[in-house]
């Protein structure tokens, strides 16, 4: 994969590179030094048009090939993602900012998520439909699952590789085309996937990457050819956009203040790693990452020693360098909005315990920052940071602190650090989220799983097998 390959400064369309503005572009670059990384020509109405004529028309042919062709494409890209993942690597931390071992860490689950597509590829089926009965009687019937067309993929910079595959994989595997938008922060990873899909024989118009902007993007939207809009980012703009959709099927994965609780049962020294982990690896730039941490009264004042300590371990810097574990936020204004954030609370008796600061601008790095004291509509506690900052808050009683984590209008994932199995049964009928993740962080997450979350943190799954079946209409025979 040379650079020429990659970093081509046009959209990916029909196999093609497309775009011929010079006038309107995107300018990438590097999240922490800020060098120029590309120059990009942002899409235009035309070629945003040709784009969405060109996934109808190759979903056409797509949509009938055998699972096994479909499985085969998708082990294709796999392999050749195994072939270039250093180059993948060093794509992602450059442009996303994200620490070299988080870096690697997303092309291994690239891998994992492309390797469950194929082998539900061949088990894209339908079932027996019992029949045999009433008006039925004497009579059988089954489905059959179809592909429903275009899928409009619209992805964040924070994994700008798997979370593109978490909606290309399942719809290559059911047959479907995709038009994937990804995030200007990060143009460059998605554009050298299209780059290798073509590399490997996908099939021209199935895999579309279209850098355009807000305008541009409305018209794929609200084109009535497109089927399904899948769509990972904030929980405004995610909603906006289901209100938008008209009739497509839609997917949304949202945002999150994510909570987890240490209970007095717990092993703190194991808690306080994690949990350092789970709030600042890459800069707390995940809708999983932890922002709120409840601890039992008990063992608060113990805990935040534990905690203190685990977080001066972790080494802030050029996410580059090995062994870096808080890198670059991904903009200035991100930055901006932290401090303000911070900065409101304090006024309102917020105490920070460490951080509340920038280390430094010129390379987008904001100190680990941990409040206490603070109050449930504040900013840093009600809405969601995406940033290296959390709260710690002691508590008395257990069903008191389950009912603070559920007072957030998120509902996402959370963490339960107990050894107590009531406390997790408990926990596990009452919290409002998708997931609970006991003795670990709420930023666990295997791609196979079912992953979403309730209230405003989205709606449907993702995780290749539960994505699918919004990707798929059963058809039902009866004879």
């Amino acid at each position: 994969m040379e650079n020429r390959d990659v970093l081509q400064a046009k959209s990916f369309i029909n196999n093609e590179w497309v775009g011929h503005s010079t006038t309107n572009v995107l300018v990438v670059k590097n999240k922490f030094d800020q060098t120029l990384l590309a120059t990009v020509a942002y899409a235009d109405s035309s070629e945003v048009q040709f784009a969405i004529a060109n996934s109808v028309q190759a979903f056409q042919s797509y949509s009938k090939i055998s699972g096994a062709e479909r499985r085969d494409y998708l082990l294709k890209i796999r392999e050749g993602l195994y072939q270039e993942k250093d180059k993948f690597i060093n794509l992602i931390v450059s442009e996303a900012g994200k620490p070299l071992d988080y870096a690697r860490q997303e092309v291994e689950r690239s891998l994992l998520t492309l390797q469950a597509a194929a082998d539900e590829a061949i088990r894209v089926g339908g079932e027996v439909v019992p029949m045999d009965y009433g008006l039925g009687k004497g009579r059988n019937a089954q489905t059959k699952n179809f592909p429903i067309g275009v899928i409009l993929a619209i992805s964040p910079f924070n994994f700008p590789l798997n979370l593109a595959l978490h909606k290309i994989a399942p719809a290559l595997a059911a047959g479907c085309t995709v038009l994937l938008k990804p995030s200007p922060f990060t143009p460059l990873t998605a554009l050298a996937l299209g780059s290798l899909c073509k590399r490997v024989g996908l099939p021209p118009g199935v895999l579309n990457v279209v850098v355009c902007q807000n305008e541009e993007a409305q018209v794929m939207l609200k084109d009535e050819r497109i089927k399904m809009l899948s769509f990972t980012g904030s929980a405004e703009v995610g909603w906006s956009l289901k209100a938008q959709a008209g009739k497509k099927k839609v997917v949304l994965e949202l945002g999150g203040n994510a909570a987890v609780i240490v209970d007095r049962s717990a092993n703190l020294d194991e808690a306080a790693k994690s949990i350092a982990m789970g709030a600042y690896n890459y800069s707390g730039q995940v809708c999983i990452s932890v922002q709120r941490i409840y601890v039992d009264h008990t063992v608060f004042d113990e805990f935040v020693n534990k905690f203190k300590e685990a977080v001066s371990g972790l080494k802030v810097g050029d996410p580059a360098q090995e062994g870096v574990v808080v890198g670059p936020m991904i903009d200035r204004v991100h930055i901006n909005r932290i401090d303000n954030w911070i900065h409101e609370a304090r006024t309102r008796g917020a105490q920070v315990i460490f951080g509340g600061s920038v280390v430094n601008l010129e390379n987008n790095l904001y100190a680990p920052t941990l409040l206490t004291n603070t109050q449930g509509d504040m900013k840093i506690v009600s809405e969601e940071a995406f940033g290296p900052v959390a709260i710690i808050e002691k508590v008395q009683y257990f069903d008191e602190v389950i009912r603070e984590v559920n007072r957030s209008r998120y509902g996402l994932q959370a963490g339960l650090f107990t050894n107590q199995i009531s406390q997790m049964k408990y926990a596990h009928e009452n919290l409002e989220v998708g997931a609970l993740i006991i003795n670990g962080i709420p930023g666990f997450r295997i791609d196979t799983m079912p992953y979403g979350g309730v209230k405003d943190s989205g709606s449907g799954r993702e995780g290749v097998r539960y994505a699918l079946t919004d990707m798929l209409e059963p058809r039902l025979l009866v004879y």
